[in-house]
């Protein structure tokens, strides 16, 4: 390519002025993995098994279909809840742009591009509860970060994102 007319710039090989001080991915905590998960439904399908099987003896047959309900519905709820965790949050802040990229469950996705000398950083808390919710807000439009996290996440979170945007408003240094 000619000079004029330059090979666009990979982010590995963007100027240091240009290239992000600040990324985090935000995500929701699951606190059953996989494996707990496999014990819960095993204990719990083991309890309603052994109960139904008793019903089922003294003649109350279909208390046992509705125990084996309750095991579908016991898992259908725990899939739903794993499906909802696959939701984070990525904010890139560089001297130029903030850039938020929201992906929810379903591979559907937002993006957010600010200045980051236009947007201003609202932080509202609670005194029993911490940081209830994080904003950015640019020239009207506005956007909620973290509201997945707990309070103490999104304290430490809003502290990280001030302090990236006051780096950013200093000029990057």
């Amino acid at each position: 390519m000619s000079e004029n007319n330059p090979k666009p710039e990979r982010e590995g090989e963007l100027p240091e002025q240009d290239r992000p001080f600040f990324s985090a991915v935000l995500t929701p905590h699951r606190s059953l993995g996989p494996n707990g998960f496999l014990i819960l439904m095993c204990f719990f399908g083991a309890v309603s098994f052994v109960a139904g099987i008793l019903f089922l003896r003294i003649g109350a047959w279909p208390v046992f279909g509705f125990f084996g309900l309750d095991i579908a519905l016991l898992w259908f709820a725990f899939q739903m809840n794993y499906h909802s965790a696959r939701t984070f949050e990525e904010v890139v802040v560089s001297r130029h742009e903030i850039a938020i990229r929201k992906v929810g469950p379903g591979k559907k996705y937002q993006e957010y591009r600010f200045n980051p000398f236009w947007v201003r950083l609202t932080v509202d808390r609670i005194e029993d509860e911490g940081v209830v919710k994080v904003t950015l807000q640019s020239r009207g439009e506005k956007v909620d970060l973290g509201n997945f996290l707990n309070p103490d996440d999104r304290t430490s979170f809003a502290g990280a994102m001030a302090n990236a945007l006051s780096v950013a408003k200093a000029g990057g240094v």
